[in-house]
């Protein structure tokens, strides 16, 4: 990025829990979720001046109750932050988190920010997608949006009615794929240490949530085959290839990078470029195509450059559409290396920065790997991408 460099300091997150009342977080805050990511995050960077963060950006899509009030600076104070940070909410649906990042990014480019803390939460047990909205009469009145363009999965569906190629066979293998792989990552020990425990109260007592609540590691094929397609007879999204609902908050911790030596704070990547596009909203899975295209072009990279992707499975056609449109294969072992939200995941706004803390993982265990891409649909036809740079790269062997 032209300015300032920005630097990705450090990321965490709270593990993910099934929506609804049968899910870990039913009877937790969606406020007190964020809180507990941004102790766990300055817990772990004590280095970090609380004093210096100029801005705390925190998304959520839908902003109301325990996810309302100007959520980063409602969080900020909850988290024991001095009174003199701000903070502001955001939302841009799914890309909430993603977009507090860039957003905050740009701050620290311009040399209006050393340090800032960017995340987002999604309670959706508490706040369901799409509950209390009001569209404006116009978007079908005059026919600007379909109808069901807010029914994600029925825009999923879209995505196999226009790409035949993308078949019911190949959602599937690419779903079973994302559960092996998140279990192997679990066993390997990659995921757990970004994850920040969370007291969970409940009639009994106390609990404590320690992992991903909605992992399916024994899936297979032939279950999948038999899943039904809930938003269209005869359809082929069902639950084993498309995200569940979730609950569950990330945030990160970015700086300028001279700020970030000044301080002797880690640097896990360095941001590169970003871009974001929008689409149809009928087709909203197809956004993350322009949008790399472009974050390619601000780079002046290329696809071959991208050494590892980390991109979101809202579901599997979603990801499968940009696999084809840039020649890369369904299996091929740069893209989403432990898994992804079809096994983790995706509660909305916070999703973003989950791509990015894997990634800055990967990083570490991948030094001959120098950019690599974070990438997501967004509801109502936009997709986001961000390009980072790998500070432990040696050279491609």
């Amino acid at each position: 990025m032209q300015g300032n460099p920005v630097v990705f300091v450090d990321g965490v997150r709270t593990p993910f829990g099934r929506a609804g009342e049968k899910g870990m977080y039913w009877k937790t805050r969606a406020d007190d979720l964020i809180v507990s990511a941004i102790i766990g995050l300055l817990e772990r960077n004590p280095a970090i001046p609380r004093e210096r963060i100029d801005d705390v950006a925190i998304a959520a899509t839908t902003q109301e109750g325990d996810q309302g009030l100007t959520l980063g600076r409602t969080a900020a104070i909850l988290a024991g932050l001095p009174l003199g940070v701000p903070g502001f909410a955001i939302d841009r649906m799914c890309a909430g988190a993603m977009t507090a990042v860039t957003t905050l990014a740009g701050g620290i480019a311009a040399g209006a920010y050393d340090i800032a803390l960017a995340g987002g939460v999604e309670h959706m047990g508490r706040h369901p997608l799409g509950r209390d909205i009001d569209p404006n009469p116009r978007f079908l009145a005059e026919k600007l949006v379909s109808p069901d363009a807010l029914n994600m999965g029925i825009t999923a569906e879209r995505l196999h009615d226009r790409f035949p190629a993308l078949t019911k066979e190949r959602a599937d293998r690419f779903g079973m794929l994302s559960q092996h792989k998140v279990e192997a990552a679990y066993k390997a020990g990659h995921i757990q240490p970004d994850l920040i425990p969370v007291a969970l109260p409940s009639d009994e007592g106390y609990g404590l949530a320690t992992e991903d609540e909605g992992r399916r590691p024994t899936t297979t094929m032939e279950a999948l085959a038999d899943l039904k397609t809930p938003f269209r007879p005869h359809g082929k999204v069902t639950a084993g290839n498309a995200s569940p609902l979730t609950d569950g908050a990330t945030v990160s911790a970015l700086a300028s990078e001279d700020v970030a030596r000044e301080l002797g704070l880690g640097v896990k990547m360095r941001m590169v470029s970003f871009g974001f596009a929008g689409v149809e909203p009928e087709v909203m899975g197809i956004g993350p195509i322009p949008s790399t295209e472009k974050a390619l072009a601000k780079a002046g990279l290329t696809i071959d450059d991208i050494g590892l992707f980390e991109l979101n499975e809202a579901f599997a056609v979603q990801v499968l559409s940009l696999l084809d449109h840039f020649g890369i294969d369904d299996e091929d072992p740069r893209v989403n290396p432990w898994g992804g939200a079809i096994a983790l995941g995706h509660p909305l706004a916070a999703s973003g920065v989950r791509l990015m803390i894997q990634l800055a993982r990967q990083f570490e265990m991948h030094p001959e790997v120098r950019f690599g891409l974070t990438a997501m649909c967004v509801g109502l036809g936009q997709g986001g991408s961000v390009i980072w740079e790998n500070p432990h790269y040696t050279g491609a062997k």
